[in-house]
């Protein structure tokens, strides 16, 4: 999945969630989350928080 770094989901409750800056700094900080995070992550189908074989 990529997700440019300025996109914003809005929600049903007007809500905005900066979703691309999110993502990336989640990205650059991986080494520093949890296992569960990680595969919470993989699990919505992010394949860089899944482990390497």
């Amino acid at each position: 999945m990529t997700v440019p770094r300025a996109h914003v989901e809005r929600l049903e409750d007007g809500t905005e969630v900066k979703l691309g800056v999110f993502l990336s700094n989640t990205k650059t900080r991986r080494a520093k989350l949890t296992s569960d995070k990680l595969a919470a992550l993989a699990a919505l189908g992010l394949e860089w928080a899944v482990a390497p074989a």
